[in-house]
Parts: C-alpha cells; sequence; structure tokens
C-alpha cells in the first residue's frame, strides 16, 4: 500500500513539474495582462449586436498586442470598476477613454495619448446657415447637463447670443436637433462622429475645442515593460497608418465635401504656387528616372497631396544640403528629401506629421558567409555615410562589436567600396538599401534592422504653416484611403520591380546605360559648355579690366584691382557658390536661380586669376618700350593701346587656352548648389541604377573629348594670332 502510493506520490511530481514547465514555457513566450475598459463608452468601448466588444479602445489595444507579441484578457468592468482593479493589483492597465490629468497622475502612469478628445458643435446635414459660433445668434444650443459641453455654452452664451437648453440623454439631445426643437447640439467630438457615422443626419462644425487627451493607464510604479509596449506599439500604428483606419471605422465628420473616409479638411492655399526644394538623388524617394523625369515615394507623395488639397507646386531637385540652405534663405518655401525630424533641426524647421517610419541596416555582399551578427564584426571594417543615423550607430558600437568605421560622402561611394572588398559590410537606411538590391546590387541583409528616425515634410520656423496644415491632412486622407501604401509599395515593394523591368533596358552594361541615359547626358554637357563659354567671355572682360587696372599708374585703381583680386582668390569656389546662392537672397531678398548663380561664380573665379594673367603678360613685355614709347610723346593710353597690348596679348593666350580648360572643369563644383550639369546629371543617374563604375566612366570620357576638342581649337586660334 505504502508503495503504491509512493508511485502515485511521484507521477504526481513530474505531472506537476511538466505542467508548470509547459507554463512558464507559454508564459515566457507571450504573456497576457488583464486590461480594464468601460462597458458602454461609444465610440470607444461597446458591444455590438454579438454580444461583442468593439471600439476605438478595444481595436487599438488587440492591436498594438498582436504587433508587440502579448495577449490581452479584456475585462469590461465599467470605468469606476476598471480604476479600482488596476489600483487593487486585480487589473494590469486600463483603457477606457480615461482623460490624462495631472490629478490622475499621482496615482496612474499613461501612455502617450493615443486621442485628443474635446466639444464640438453639431448642426442638421442640411443645415447650410451655421458655419460657425457667430451664426448662433438668437438659435437655440443644447447639451447634455452637467457635462464640458453644458459649461463651455453657459460660459460663451452672452458673447454668441444663443438660448441654451440641456438634457440628460444623448438620445433625447439628438432628436431635439432632429426635429428642429434646437438647431445645434454640442457634444464630445469623438461621441458626436460616432453618432454621424451610425446615421445620425448630422454634420460636425468647425473645429473641436480643445480637450483632454486620453491615455492608457497602468498603476503608479509598475508595469513599466506593458507601458513601454504600448507606445512603441501605438507609434508603428501611426505610422502606418492602422491607427487612422481604427478611428476612421467608428467616427465620421457627415460632411459630403469630405471623402468616403470622411476626414479630410480643405486648407486654403495662401499663394498660387509653392517651390518645394529637394534632394537630387535619395533614390527610392526622390530620383530621375531614363525619361529625365523626377519619380519616387516623396515626389508622388506631395504631388498626390496637391492635387487633393489644391495648390500647385514647383519642385526644385537641387540636393539634400543645397535643399536646406535654400529654405533657410528663403528660396524654397518647403522641403521634403527624406529629412529626419531631430530635436536639432526642429529648432530651425516646423515639421509635418511623419510620413515614413525608417531605420537603419547593415548590408554585406551577396556571397559573404562569415558575417551573420554583430559580433562576427570583430576586426572588420564597416562603412557609412558621414553624417547619417547609420554613422551614429556604428560610432556608438565600436568599441562594443570591435570593429573599424570607414566613412564617405556619398551613397555610391559606400557602394563602390563595398563591392571592390575596401569594407567588408555598410550601414545604410534599409529602403535605399532596398531599392539598391533591386536594381542589382549583389547585397544582402543578415541582421534585422534598427528602427530609426521618422521622415517629416518641413518648412521654415513660423513660415507657411497652411502648407503643412495641407500636407498634414493630405497624408491623413492617404493613409485612409490606401494610396499612401500603393505609392510605398510602387517603389520599395514587389510593384517596383515589375515596373523597372517594364519600362527600362539593362543598365547593368555601359551599352544600355548609354542608351537609357543619352538625352540626359547630352543635356548635362550643353549646360557644362554654356555654363563654360558664357562665365569664361564674362571673365575675360572683367579680368582684362582689372589686370589694366593692376598695372595703371594710378595707385588708386591698383588698390581696387589688388582687394578684388585678393578677395575672389582667397575664397574657395564652392563657399563662393554657396554664399551668391543662398548667403545674397538671405541678405537682400533678391532670389538668384541656380543656374544664373552658377555663371557668377565662375565669372569672377575666373576673372580673378585672368586678371593676373594680363598684368603678367603687361609686365613681361620689357619696360624699356614703354619708356621709350612715352619719351616721343606718346600718351599712356596711345602706348598700351599700340604697342604694349599687341605683344603681350600673344603672351598671354596660352595662359587664357590653359584658364579656360579650367573653368571648364570649375563647372563640375557648380552641381553643389542643385545645377545639373554633366557631373550632376552622372550622380542622378547612378543614383537611380547604382552602376556608378560605368557612369562616371563614361563621364570621364566625355570631358575628355570635349577639352581635347576645345584645346585643340583654342591651339589653332593661337597659331593664327601669332
Amino acid at each position: 500500500m505504502k508503495k503504491r502510493n509512493l508511485i502515485f506520490s511521484l507521477l504526481l511530481m513530474v505531472l506537476s513539474f511538466v505542467t508548470l514547465s509547459i507554463g512558464q514555457k507559454a508564459h515566457a513566450e507571450e504573456k497576457t495582462y488583464k486590461i480594464g475598459t468601460d462597458l458602454t463608452f461609444a465610440p470607444f468601448e461597446f458591444q455590438d449586436s454579438d454580444g461583442k466588444y468593439i471600439g476605438i479602445d478595444v481595436d487599438l489595444i488587440n492591436q498594438i498586442a498582436k504587433d508587440q507579441g502579448f495577449k490581452v484578457d479584456l475585462r469590461p468592468l465599467g470605468f469606476d470598476s476598471s480604476i479600482q482593479g488596476v489600483q487593487s493589483d486585480q487589473l494590469d492597465g486600463m483603457i477606457a477613454g480615461m482623460s490624462i490629468t495631472d490629478e490622475r497622475k499621482k496615482t496612474f502612469d499613461f501612455s502617450t495619448p493615443y486621442f485628443d478628445s474635446g466639444i464640438q458643435m453639431a448642426v442638421k446635414k442640411d443645415n447650410t446657415k451655421i458655419k460657425g459660433y457667430t451664426d448662433l445668434k438668437g438659435k437655440t444650443v443644447a447639451a447634455k447637463i452637467g457635462t464640458e459641453s453644458a459649461t463651455f455654452l453657459a460660459k460663451n452664451k452672452d458673447k454668441y447670443g444663443y438660448e441654451v437648453k440641456q438634457y440628460e440623454a444623448a438620445d433625447a439631445m439628438y432628436n431635439a436637433l432632429t426635429n428642429d426643437n434646437v438647431q445645434a447640439i454640442f457634444d464630445d467630438a469623438p461621441v458626436l462622429g460616432y453618432a454621424v457615422k451610425n446615421g445620425q443626419p448630422f454634420k460636425l462644425v468647425g473645429e473641436p475645442e480643445k480637450g483632454s487627451a486620453y491615455g492608457f493607464a497602468v498603476k503608479k510604479g509598475e508595469n513599466a515593460a506593458l507601458l513601454k509596449k504600448f507606445n512603441a506599439g501605438l507609434k508603428k500604428l501611426k505610422a502606418n497608418g492602422e491607427y487612422d483606419k481604427i478611428v476612421a471605422k467608428y467616427i465620421s465628420k457627415g460632411d459630403d465635401t469630405a471623402a468616403a473616409t470622411g476626414s479630410m479638411k480643405k486648407i486654403e492655399p495662401k499663394k498660387a504656387t509653392y517651390t518645394i526644394v529637394s534632394d537630387s538623388a535619395f533614390a527610392p524617394f526622390e530620383y530621375k528616372d531614363a525619361d529625365g523625369k523626377y519619380k519616387g515615394i516623396d515626389v508622388d507623395l506631395l504631388k498626390t497631396i496637391a492635387k487633393k488639397q489644391g495648390f500647385n507646386l514647383d519642385f526644385k531637385f537641387i540636393g539634400f544640403s543645397p535643399a536646406m540652405q535654400a529654405l533657410e534663405s528663403g528660396q524654397g518655401d518647403g522641403m521634403i528629401a527624406g529629412m529626419t525630424m531631430t530635436d536639432e533641426r526642429k529648432e530651425n524647421y516646423d515639421f509635418s506629421d511623419p510620413y515614413f517610419q525608417s531605420g537603419i541596416q547593415l548590408a554585406v555582399a551577396k556571397d559573404n558567409k562569415d558575417i551573420k551578427a554583430y559580433k562576427d564584426l570583430k576586426g572588420k571594417t564597416v562603412g557609412a555615410k558621414v553624417g547619417t543615423e547609420s554613422a551614429d550607430f556604428l560610432k556608438a558600437h565600436e568599441k562594443e562589436y570591435g570593429f573599424k568605421i570607414k566613412y564617405f560622402d556619398a551613397a555610391d561611394q559606400l557602394y563602390d567600396a563595398l563591392k571592390v572588398g575596401s569594407i567588408d559590410a555598410m550601414m545604410d537606411d534599409y529602403p535605399v538599401i532596398g531599392y539598391a538590391v533591386k536594381q542589382g546590387q549583389d547585397l544582402k541583409t543578415p541582421i534585422k534592422r534598427e528602427s530609426g528616425g521618422e521622415y517629416g515634410f518641413a518648412v521654415k520656423k513660423g513660415q507657411n504653416p497652411e502648407l503643412i496644415e495641407m500636407f498634414n491632412e493630405g497624408l491623413k486622407e492617404l493613409k485612409q484611403t490606401g494610396e499612401y501604401d500603393t505609392i510605398v509599395n510602387k517603389y520599395i515593394g514587389s510593384e517596383s520591380t515589375a515596373a523597372a523591368k517594364k519600362d527600362s533596358v539593362d543598365e547593368s552594361t555601359i551599352t544600355g546605360l548609354l542608351k537609357n541615359n543619352y538625352p540626359a547626358l547630352l543635356n548635362g554637357l550643353w549646360k557644362t559648355i554654356v555654363l563654360a563659354l558664357v562665365s569664361f567671355a564674362l571673365a575675360l572682360v572683367l579680368g582684362v579690366i582689372f589686370g589694366l587696372f593692376r598695372v595703371a599708374p594710378s595707385g588708386a585703381l591698383r588698390m581696387i584691382a589688388g582687394i578684388y583680386i585678393d578677395i575672389i582668390r582667397g575664397i574657395p569656389m564652392m563657399v563662393l557658390a554657396f554664399f551668391i546662392f543662398f548667403g545674397l537672397p538671405g541678405i537682400t531678398g533678391i532670389k538668384i536661380p541656380d543656374f544664373m548663380a552658377g555663371i557668377i561664380t565662375l565669372t569672377l573665379n575666373a576673372s580673378a586669376y585672368i586678371a593676373e594673367i594680363v598684368r603678367g603678360g603687361i609686365q613681361a613685355v620689357p619696360v624699356g618700350q614703354m619708356e621709350a614709347s612715352r619719351s616721343l610723346g606718346l600718351s599712356y593710353n596711345k602706348t598700351m593701346k599700340k604697342i604694349i597690348l599687341p605683344q603681350a596679348v600673344k603672351i598671354m593666350i596660352p595662359s587664357f587656352i590653359n584658364q579656360f580648360v579650367i573653368s571648364l572643369k570649375d563647372t563640375t563644383i557648380i552641381s553643389a548648389i542643385g545645377v545639373v550639369e554633366l557631373l550632376q546629371t552622372g550622380k542622378i543617374i547612378v543614383a537611380r541604377t547604382t552602376q556608378s563604375s560605368y557612369v562616371y566612366l563614361i563621364i570621364a570620357i566625355m570631358y575628355l573629348i570635349l577639352i581635347t576638342i576645345l584645346t585643340k581649337l583654342a591651339n589653332r586660334l593661337d597659331k593664327k594670332v601669332n
């Protein structure tokens, strides 16, 4: 008997141990949280016809749980009971349209607000007379007893001249409006929106009065992990548009002018056309296609929003840094260029709602089998672009994983370095890497991407607020209608690959690149030639004048020429270009087109050197000839014209030819302010095709041919003159 009891006890212990182990394993895999909520607070939580709880709060917590990997045991106990349940540790948290107040913060820890509440006015759907508070004069307005709405109406009764009627229940108030017993009603904005969504013949008027924000709550000092998961999930839902879909499911404005999703507000533009500055080569956000047209996520997004909101755009694709400076100097009204919103940038710019949740990712060569985790980077060299999130991430983990960092100025340099093996791995924004892979780069991403910053549309601090409003309203609408996802998937989803195959020839060869891009390359070449010829012609005139001043008998003229030459030669040409294009408009208020700014820069730079060539040529003529001429009674001007200059010109011509070749090469520097000459054209093609080796080889050959031809022509001219 004892033996049987012993065996039974042992079996029971084993069974208990196994059950406990399974339970612990399941708990470790996916924790379940008890979440309290209200019984009936439509549209946030209520029962449908099947007795199932639905609503904004319910859908939100379930979606966040799914995203963050935990389970929800929803307990509809009522508002007060849920509060007591959290305080007594019977519940882990509560979500019940709970306003975040200073008093409640003493007892609860709150999430970031998930809904901004407020009171709002509603009228009958066919009412066209009441468009604001001023139209309520002589009318009767209703609210529920003891609510924020009733307090607001009582406070503003004398100001707007209406009569107030109060009701105990919402249905009585709604019937009063339907039967014309009152001309307008006030209630919580989401409650009115839900009523409209469910068939009440109302429409909402104006914007809600600012009210308390709703938050998810846990007991003070407890369940910090749950709160962190809620915040992370909420951020993700807002970024991918799921949050807007949940809210739109239950709330509508009831305004026929809105779209089917019922939420977009039309903003009145204050300008006929807005100038938008952007990057010139940041695929898949903005880049030039084979037809020479700019496209990408940023471009399509803003064009679609502009169409929906009814304003005109003038895009300027000038590069990221020039775009920021153009925005600062007032040459651009807004900027969209995959721009990460940082605290530092928020000091100078006003940003829209985030339109893209970025992230950074490590990439290695496709045939690399050694690097599968960060720990495998020990002793390796990892590349990143200067001043990026990737560079910051690598710097922060350099000692932890034992790798070396190599910095690059541009994406094509970074990708080429990995291709030729000068670095073992690289890090970049994940959509950019994804686009490069789709364009044929032999890369793979062995490690899951790191979460990154959010991209935003920007305007200069305190300027063009309506542009931000139009962008935000349009963005919400695109996310609700699904157009946002369509645009993004077009460039970094499966659709982009099909589109690429359909639209272009194989650009992985020199033949394919030339076939697809020769119009753009020829256009860039033509701009380079025009820049060089026009600027050099103007520089000749200016340079000769200052060169003559440099050797003039007048000390004042010599001093003026000397100061001019020293200043121009002492300023690097890129700095000079930036000052003319970005600095002068900020000082004078006059906008200078990029091409004109390029010509001015090249002219000033070349003229200083030509002035010195002229001075050297004149001084190379034996001084005795000037003295002999003057002793014969000829004036200084006649001596220079008849004797000195004809000899000096022959001496100067070889130097002029050399200076012209230098000016032609210097046109590449002008690409820094966004002029799309030959080099900038190449950069744009590289951004789309990622074939930097072939593209720059083609451009080098084009420059070589052009400079050789022009040098031969100049030499022939030199021979004729001599």
